[in-house]
């Protein structure tokens, strides 16, 4: 019983640091030299895909290389590789499928919670460049007054 919890506050807790770590990716990688396929994001949509979704690609296949050699190789990786997924599976539905529509969930955008991810993300897209954003995270978001008042001391007048 004792293993059960451990595995499980490890995925958990896996699962909640991939957000610092999406955070440094978004904010460094993303924003920095990995511009190259984030560009596609903050440009409209042709198609199904972007470049973007590459990262996801990146991610997916690193957590799936540790579910599947993580038993050989260490006993947390597994575990640490279903984190990733549960993370990554909450990305998918509250980014992709809330925050850009990628598939509709009407009834969910009510809560207050979400609708603080959707106005976070709208702010972080008012910027069209890779330097000058805000709210680099993705299941955490700072309060809108706080990012708009970050917006206008880099920007001046913004408006959103």
């Amino acid at each position: 019983m004792l293993i059960v919890l451990l595995d499980t506050s490890i995925v958990l807790g896996s699962a909640a640091a991939m957000e610092l770590v999406a955070w440094a990716v978004h904010r460094f990688i993303m924003h920095g030299w990995g511009w190259g396929w984030h560009r596609s994001h903050h440009s409209p949509r042709r198609g199904v895909f972007e470049k973007n979704d590459l990262y996801a690609v990146v991610f997916a296949a690193l957590a799936l290389a540790l579910i599947v050699l993580g038993p050989r190789l260490a006993w947390p990786l597994y575990q640490i590789g279903l984190g990733m997924t549960v993370y990554g599976v909450l990305y998918s539905i509250l980014h992709d499928g809330m925050v850009h529509r990628r598939w509709p969930f009407p009834a969910l955008q009510r809560q207050r919670y979400l609708q603080r991810l959707v106005q976070a993300h709208h702010l972080h897209h008012a910027v069209k460049e890779k330097d000058g954003g805000v709210s680099f995270g993705f299941l955490y978001a700072p309060p809108a007054r706080q990012l708009r008042q970050e917006l206008r001391q880099r920007h001046g007048a913004f408006r959103s």
